[in-house]
Order: C-alpha cells, then sequence, then structure tokens
C-alpha cells in the first residue's frame, strides 16, 4: 500500500502528515460492548468540553484552514471529524452505522481528526507495470478538480472542487468531509484501510490515534490490530 501525498497539497498544507491502518477484519452490524465504550466515553467527553472548545481544538481548526487553503468554505462542507464532535456536544446520539464504522467514529471524536474508513479490497491500484509517476503509484493525496465525479455516502453527487481528496485509479474515494459510495465499509469486508488526517502536523497525535484505532479493532473486529503506514511527514 503506497500512499502519496501531491505537490499540489504539499504547497497549501505543508504541516499534513497522515498515518494508515491497515488491518484484516471481521465486523458486525452492532457491538454491544464497543457501544458500552463510545457511550461511557461521551459521557465523559461532554463534561470537559463544550461547543465553544471546538474553536480551540487544533485538528479541527487545521483541518478548517486546509479547506480554506485548497479552495473550499470549511462552513459549507463541513469535515466529518467537525460534525461528529459537534454532534456529540449538541447532546445529540451517534448514528449506529457497524462495528466498523462506529469504531472509526469513537477514533475521530477522541483526536479530533477527520478519519476515512475504505474497504481496501474495493480500492483500484495501478498495474505493477504503470509508471512511476506518483499518481500512477497507488493513492494519491491531491485537490478536487471542477466537475470531478463523486458520489459521497449517503449523500449522493458531492462538488469535491477544492477538497482535499485521495484517488485510487479509478477516481476520488475520499475527502474529509464523506468518502465515496464504491469503496464504503460494509458487513462483507475483510480488509480495512482507515486514514487518519492530520493536517495539523501533530505527528505523534497522528499515530495515538492510529494505535487507538489499532486498539478497538482487536477488542471489537477480530483483528490483530494490522500495521501503521505513516506518509506525508
Amino acid at each position: 500500500m503506497i500512499i502519496t501525498v501531491l505537490q499540489e497539497i504539499r504547497e497549501r498544507c505543508p504541516e499534513f502528515v497522515g498515518a494508515a491502518v491497515v488491518a484484516d477484519v471481521r465486523g458486525s452490524e452492532y457491538n454491544a460492548e464497543l457501544w458500552q465504550e463510545i457511550d461511557a466515553f461521551l459521557i465523559d467527553y461532554r463534561t470537559r468540553y463544550t461547543a465553544d472548545s471546538i474553536k480551540a481544538m487544533p485538528p479541527i481548526e487545521a483541518t478548517r484552514e486546509a479547506y480554506r487553503r485548497c479552495g473550499k468554505d470549511p462552513s459549507r462542507y463541513r469535515p466529518s471529524g467537525e460534525a461528529l464532535i459537534r454532534r456529540t456536544l449538541k447532546g445529540h446520539e451517534l448514528y449506529k452505522v457497524s462495528t466498523l464504522v462506529d469504531l472509526i467514529n469513537l477514533a475521530s471524536i477522541a483526536y479530533g481528526y477527520s478519519i476515512g474508513g475504505f474497504d481496501a479490497d474495493k480500492i483500484q491500484m495501478p498495474p505493477h507495470s504503470a509508471s512511476d509517476d506518483a499518481e500512477c503509484r497507488g493513492i494519491v493525496l491531491g485537490i478536487g478538480r471542477e466537475g470531478e465525479p463523486y458520489e459521497g455516502i449517503g449523500r449522493g453527487p458531492l462538488n469535491i472542487a477544492g477538497l482535499p481528496v485521495y484517488r485510487d485509479a479509478l477516481g476520488g474515494i475520499g475527502t474529509p468531509t464523506s468518502d465515496h459510495e464504491r469503496t464504503k465499509l460494509s458487513l462483507s469486508t475483510r480488509h480495512l484501510l482507515a486514514i487518519v488526517n492530520g493536517y495539523d502536523g501533530n505527528r505523534s497525535n497522528v499515530l495515538a490515534c492510529a494505535r487507538f484505532i489499532q486498539t478497538l479493532l482487536r477488542k471489537y473486529a477480530a483483528s490483530d490490530g494490522g500495521r501503521i503506514i505513516e506518509f506525508g511527514a
């Protein structure tokens, strides 16, 4: 698995660091023990933070600033990490989607990062004989273009122009606002790719978030936690 940060992102977001967790998994529709952990975490979280706290959270503000630098209004296209935290601090319940998605959402709230969750088997990698050009060697992180087709999960067509976007050989698979329907996690997912987006440049915090995902996978997804891939630093 190769993840390359293109120059267009490096120029606008030089602080960016990323970490990816690649793991064999066995997900489920619902895990009661995971939700006991989520509920306990949220109770404590709401005692420590308020809606005003969002403004002081470096991972969230850095992601919003990355949107501005890439050409997108973060108030109209809210990053998923921010949206989850806002929902939590307003006292709303989190959506129960599936064990894999739910544990990624917990990690996102705990650390403030927008995290992409993908079925690795649905990601289309280029053939080994492809050019050595960065855009032909694996997953790449660039900036969305005008008119680029993209179907957000549960959102339909999404205008990703000006959004940071991960692409595989077929096109976009993930943005901090919404991942793509084509590579989304499902109950049949057996190989997970989770990407932590650290636009704040805090490598140690990004890696801590990735390790937390590994811990949750070991506890709730019949996994050994997989391995971590660092990129972008």
